[in-house]
């Protein structure tokens, strides 16, 4: 079973078309919306297990430059 979740992304003024490529790039985002509001971009990631999922936001998605901050939610089954 994957664990799913979304990753709510801030990023530096004027760096959007620089980091969505990169963004793109990463294995485990499976699909990226830019959007307004306090966030800039959402990513829709999976991954096998949760320490997986934490590489991915901490050790991939946080290292791309422009990136400034992240929130993750994990999805669940209601």
């Amino acid at each position: 079973m994957m664990i799913t979740g979304l990753v709510l992304i801030r990023l530096s003024a004027g760096r959007e078309k620089i980091a969505m490529p990169k963004l793109k790039e990463i294995k485990g985002v499976s699909h990226l919306s830019a959007v307004f509001g306090r966030w800039d971009l959402v990513a829709d990631i999976e991954a096998p297990d949760l320490p997986t999922m934490t590489n991915v936001v901490v050790g991939k998605i946080r290292a791309v430059p422009g990136v400034q901050t992240t929130e993750t939610l994990v999805t669940t089954a209601i």
